[in-house]
């Protein structure tokens, strides 16, 4: 009797079972998490900028036609213009942390003058000319990912390429206005530091905005006449602004992903 009782209440509790899990509604399909990607920085990029920059020039002249005179300030001006050119560098990515090295070259048109405090060309006021027609940077970066937008600084070595002028502002005999009666070329080298926000709108592609500061400190130049003597030497110390727009392309490895 206790076998059947046992038996029959069995039978009744799994047609309830089926019955209750009948009535239940169907589980709904739930997709994977969604996958979010990772702009990837690292590797080696190739790139363009232009932009314009500013040169600060301040003149002293130490020698006069082969004598030396106290440092005698000839006075300051800002060589200012346009920049051309392009950049290749490389990039490592740990986490959101990006580093890289980099070398940029510019084609420079950077001009600008004042009239001499301290001399005249033929009993007349002349100017003192700066140009710089090439800039170059060497630096190591460090910045901060937000996936596809990159923060970042750098510092490193800067070169320029100048030209120093003596310009007659007024025709003297045989020499006509804007003449230049003398002259002197340098490469400088000094420092740099600089920062920049890129944003990557396509993988492997990125355009940014940088600027950059480069300190070139003061170097003595001697300035030859038109006729291949010793005219004069001027202590001309420099400092140089720069900002550039920059698009570059990564040749990267895959995206990273994030779950």
């Amino acid at each position: 009797m206790k076998k059947v009782l046992l038996t029959t209440v069995g039978v009744v509790a799994l047609g309830m079972g089926q019955a209750l899990a009948a009535d239940l509604p169907a589980r709904a399909f739930t997709k994977a998490p969604a996958i979010a990607p990772i702009y990837n920085w690292a590797g080696f990029y190739v790139g363009l900028n232009a932009g314009g920059a500013s040169s600060h020039n301040c003149w002293a002249i130490v020698n006069s036609l082969g004598t030396p005179v106290p440092a005698t300030s000839d006075g300051c001006h800002d060589a200012t213009g346009g920049l051309v050119g392009g950049q290749i560098g490389y990039r490592w990515q740990a986490a959101s942390w990006v580093f890289g090295l980099e070398a940029q070259g510019d084609w420079a048109d950077l001009k600008g003058s004042n009239t001499s405090l301290t001399g005249t060309f033929g009993r007349l006021p002349f100017s003192n000319q700066t140009k710089i027609d090439a800039i170059g940077l060497f630096t190591g970066q460090i910045g901060y990912a937000f996936n596809n937008v990159l923060v970042y600084a750098k510092g490193g070595a800067a070169a320029t390429h100048d030209k120093y002028n003596g310009v007659s502002q007024f025709a003297v005999g045989p020499f006509p206005a804007g003449f230049a009666f003398d002259q002197a070329s340098k490469t400088r080298w000094g420092g740099a530091v600089g920062a920049g926000l890129e944003f990557g709108f396509a993988q492997g592609w990125s355009v940014a905005v940088e600027y950059d500061h480069l300190f070139m400190g003061s170097m003595n130049n001697d300035l030859i006449n038109t006729f291949g003597g010793f005219d004069r030497t001027d202590r001309i110390k420099q400092d140089v602004d720069m900002a550039t727009v920059r698009v570059n392309y990564t040749f990267g490895g895959p995206v990273v992903a994030k779950y």
